[in-house]
C-alpha cells in the first residue's frame, strides 16, 4: 500500500523514472505544483521551462552541481491542467545508462523533488479526475499484456468503454433512487410520480445490462490472470516433445529414455489469444528413486490446481489403467494419443475408458494434430468454440463489486413492487455505493492502496 495520504497526494512534486535503467533513452517523470521550478534548476536551453512553447521537445543540456550530466538532451513541459496527471508535468528523455539516469534524479530530489511512490503519477491523474479507476486499472493491465487480445481489452478499458456502462448504470439507479426520495421527503405532496412496477422496470433494465457485464469476467480472468494448463500422463509418451511442439522450439530435454523429466518446467505461451501457463511434469509411475519419487509428487500437485489438464497416452501402444483419476481435479481434461504417426491408420485407436473426455491424436515431432488440439483448448477453456475477443471485460475486483451491486438491484426492484420505500432507498443506495467503488466515485486509501501498489515506481 501507498504511504502517501491522499490529503497530501498534490502538495508535493514527485519525480522517477519512466523507463527501464539500461535502455538508450531514459524518461525522467516529475508532476507537481513545482514541476516546472525543479526540472527548470537542472535545465539550460534556448528559454526556459516554465515558458512557452509547452507539449513540445526542446533541446538543451541538464546540469547539476557537478557541472553538465547530459549535454544533448530534450525536455518537454506541459503545465496543468491539461496534462496525465492534472497537475504541472514534466519529463526530461536523457541519453541511456545507469549511472547518468540515477545521476539526474537525485540531482532532481536534491532541488526539492521527491521520490514517486509506486503508481503515484497514475494515482494523480485519478484523484484529479483525469481518469476513472477502471482507466487507472486499465494502463497497469496495459503494462502487463501479453497477448494481442490482452492489449485489445486494455485499450478499450483505457479509452473508457467500462467506466462508461458502469456510470451508465449508476446514473440510471440514482434517477430511481431520486425518485424514492422525493416520496420520502415529501409523503403529503400529490406529485406525478411514478408506480413502483414502473421503477422497477427502470432497474430492470440497469440489472439486465449489468448482468451482460458480469458475464464477461471468465474473459477477463483469462486475458488477465492466463490458464495454468498441465501436459501430464505416463513416462515416455512424448510429454515434452509436446511442450515442445506447442512453443515451436526445444525446450525441454527429449530422450527415449523414460523418467527424463523429473522435475516440474514451466513456460509461458499464447495460443488463439490465450495466455497459457505451461506445466510439463515428470511422467506418473510407482518409483523407488527419491529423487523421481519429489518429481511425481509435484506432478500430483501440479494436477490438483490444473485449469486444463493435456492427459497424454501412447498412441500406438494399448491404453493402461491409471493410477490418477482425470475426474479428480478442478481442470478440464483433454485425452491426448501422441505418437500417431506409429498408427497404421490414424483413426484406429486403442481402446479407451468411457470417460466421455474429449480425445485428441497428436505427432508431436511433426506437428500433427496440434490444431485439433488447439481447438480442444480453446474450447475447454471458454466452454464453447472459438471465442472472439470483446471491448469489454471485467476484473475480479468489478465483479465482485457487480454481484454485490446486483443483489442490492434486485432487492430494490422487489421492494418498489411491495412499495416498501425506505427499505428499497437503503438497499439502492448500496448498489450505488458498490457501482460507484468499480469507477472510483466512492473510494477510500486502502482501495487505492491495493490497486496502484502493482504499478511499478514511474507509471
Amino acid at each position: 500500500m501507498s504511504a502517501v495520504p491522499d490529503t497530501a497526494i498534490s502538495e508535493d512534486t514527485i519525480a522517477a523514472l519512466a523507463t527501464a535503467v539500461g535502455g538508450p533513452v531514459v524518461v525522467i517523470r516529475l508532476s507537481g505544483p513545482r514541476a516546472l521550478a525543479v526540472a527548470g534548476a537542472v535545465w539550460r536551453g534556448a528559454a526556459p521551462l516554465a515558458r512557452p512553447p509547452f507539449r513540445q521537445m526542446r533541446l538543451g543540456q541538464v546540469v547539476g552541481a557537478g557541472g553538465v550530466l547530459d549535454h544533448a538532451a530534450l525536455a518537454v513541459a506541459m503545465p496543468g491542467p491539461h496534462s496525465y496527471t492534472g497537475e504541472d508535468v514534466v519529463e526530461l528523455h536523457c541519453h541511456g545508462g545507469s549511472f547518468g539516469a540515477r545521476r539526474i534524479l537525485h540531482e532532481l530530489l536534491r532541488c526539492g523533488a521527491r521520490l514517486a511512490e509506486p503508481g503515484e503519477f497514475t494515482r494523480r491523474a485519478f484523484l484529479n479526475g483525469r481518469l476513472d479507476l477502471t482507466q487507472a486499472e486499465a494502463v497497469a493491465d496495459l503494462i502487463d499484456a501479453h497477448s494481442d487480445a490482452a492489449l485489445h481489452l486494455a485499450n478499450h478499458q483505457l479509452a473508457g468503454a467500462l467506466g462508461r456502462r458502469v456510470s451508465a448504470a449508476w446514473e440510471a439507479a440514482a434517477g430511481v433512487l431520486a425518485e424514492i426520495e422525493s416520496r420520502l421527503d415529501f409523503p403529503e405532496e400529490d406529485l406525478d410520480w411514478q408506480s413502483g412496477t414502473a421503477l422497477a422496470a427502470r432497474l430492470e433494465g440497469v440489472i439486465a445490462d449489468l448482468t451482460a457485464l458480469l458475464a464477461s469476467r471468465l474473459e477477463g480472468q483469462v486475458l488477465r490472470d492466463g490458464v495454468s494448463l498441465v501436459i501430464a500422463g505416463p513416462p515416455n509418451v512424448g510429454k515434452s516433445s509436446l511442450l515442445n511442439a506447442i512453443l515451436g522450439r526445444d525446450r525441454a530435454i527429449v530422450t527415449d529414455l523414460p523418467g527424463t523429466t523429473r522435475d516440474t518446467l514451466e513456460e509461458l505461451a499464447h495460443i488463439r489469444g490465450i495466455p497459457l501457463h505451461l506445466v510439463d511434469t515428470a511422467g506418473l509411475r510407482p518409483s523407488h528413486d527419491p529423487i523421481e519419487a519429489m518429481g511425481i509428487e509435484r506432478s500430483f500437485r501440479s494436477l490438483r490446481t490444473a485449469q486444463v489438464i493435456l492427459w497424454v497416452f501412447d498412441a500406438s501402444q494399448p491404453y493402461a489403467e491409471q493410477s490418477w483419476d482425470p475426474h479428480s481435479g478442478r481442470g478440464a481434461v483433454i485425452l491426448v494419443g501422441n505418437k500417431r504417426d506409429r498408427l497404421a491408420d490414424p483413426a484406429a485407436l486403442p481402446a479407451l475408458p468411457a470417460t466421455g473426455l474429449p480425445v485428441v491424436t497428436t505427432c508431436a515431432l511433426d506437428g500433427s494434430g496440434l490444431e485439433a488440439l488447439f481447438d480442444a483448448i480453446e474450447a475447454a477453456v471458454w466452454g464453447g468454440p472459438r471465442h472472439e475477443c470483446s471491448a469489454v471485460a471485467v476484473s475480479a475486483r468489478h465483479a465482485a463489486l457487480l454481484e454485490e451491486s446486483l443483489s442490492e438491484l434486485l432487492d430494490t426492484a422487489a421492494r418498489c413492487r411491495g412499495e416498501a420505500w425506505e427499505l428499497a432507498a437503503v438497499a439502492l443506495r448500496a448498489a450505488l455505493a458498490g457501482l460507484g467503488r468499480i469507477t472510483g466515485r466512492t473510494h477510500d486509501p486502502d482501495l487505492l492502496g491495493m490497486i496502484f501498489s502493482r504499478f511499478c515506481i514511474g507509471k
